[in-house]
């Protein structure tokens, strides 16, 4: 018998004292943002301080928009001292899934991904969940809490963007979710956060990505060579896929010594996270959903594997790979 709300949230309360110091880590995105501040808002007045760090570099627009029009209190995770604090989250995230995670931890764990096997006092994963907000959101109307605009309108959003406006996998308890935040959001904002998907300097990746690109039976790659963030690989991918007949998109660059590699597609075909898992799996970080994965690939571990020097036969590499499990 499945654990209801109220439960689950007396469990999570029953975790703190009035002297706890909580500090929650993500892997900033709209739907960790949104769930790391609706956490912050359910534990006000049951613990000394709430603190939200974010161990990524945060550049992609609609994120950027999204802090600053709502307002979000986040810190990047090398300005705290995490010696100041007793208690430790992760939301949206698992401690396998970022190195900057592994040497914590942690008392709480609330996900929607894959479940990785990771236990805490308290562990909530919901891998057949769209988004964690919608999580996030139940706990919030079993504690009675009523949104404030702000906060609505980003777990409205981190809803709308990890289910991609529900075209992807989704349950009635996200619809539920999403119908129950709409009564409290501000739509003109959260669409002024969809709207921002360019920066001036994402431009010239965006050309280098339109004269580079390779199509072959319904599939774009190209790789990027070094980028200043990894998020543009996102955003072109995901650019790439609004294009008539065009299935899969797979844009990678390199990124702090990683090879950044990211993977969409139509949600019809091969699980794109299962095959990034199978493919890239054992050179670094592999996996995601479906329709959208990810792979982090050290430097040093192609080493005599493919010189990721030569752009060319680098890319070829990468689609020869996932050629050989589709």
């Amino acid at each position: 018998m499945s654990t209801s709300a109220s439960e689950k949230l007396r469990r999570l309360l029953g975790l703190f004292s009035r002297e706890d110091r909580l500090l929650i880590l993500i892997n900033a995105d709209p739907d960790a943002m949104a769930s790391a501040m609706a956490l912050k808002r359910i534990l006000w007045r049951q613990v000394a301080a709430v603190s939200i760090a974010h161990v990524n570099a945060i550049s992609r627009p609609d994120n950027l928009s999204m802090i600053r029009l709502l307002k979000f209190d986040l810190v990047p995770i090398e300005k705290l001292d995490k010696g100041e604090f007793t208690r430790f989250a992760v939301l949206d995230s698992q401690p396998g899934h970022n190195e900057s995670f592994q040497d914590v931890s942690f008392d709480v764990i609330i996900d929607h991904h894959p479940d990785t096997g990771a236990r805490a006092q308290f562990t909530d994963i919901r891998p057949h969940y769209g988004a964690t907000s919608t999580i996030m959101t139940q706990y919030m109307r079993a504690a009675k809490i009523k949104p404030s605009v702000k906060l609505a309108t980003g777990l409205f959003y981190g809803i709308k963007t990890d289910t991609s406006n529900f075209a992807r996998k989704a349950l009635v308890e996200d619809m539920n979710a999403f119908q129950f935040l709409f009564r409290h959001v501000n739509v003109h904002m959260a669409r002024r956060i969809e709207q921002a998907e360019l920066t001036r300097d994402s431009l010239k990746y965006y050309r280098t990505a339109l004269e580079e690109m390779r199509v072959r039976k319904r599939r774009i790659r190209v790789h990027l060579g070094p980028v200043t963030n990894p998020d543009i690989c996102v955003s072109i991918a995901d650019f790439f896929m609004t294009i008539h007949d065009i299935a899969w998109t797979v844009v990678s660059g390199i990124y702090q010594r990683r090879l950044i590699i990211i993977v969409r597609n139509d949600g019809t075909r091969k699980d794109a996270g299962k095959l990034l898992g199978q493919v890239f799996g054992r050179l670094g970080n592999a996996g995601g959903h479906k329709a959208m994965a990810r792979a982090e690939i050290p430097l040093e571990n192609l080493e005599g594997v493919i010189d990721h020097s030569d752009k060319k036969a680098l890319s070829l590499w990468i689609i020869r790979s996932l050629d050989r499990k589709t």
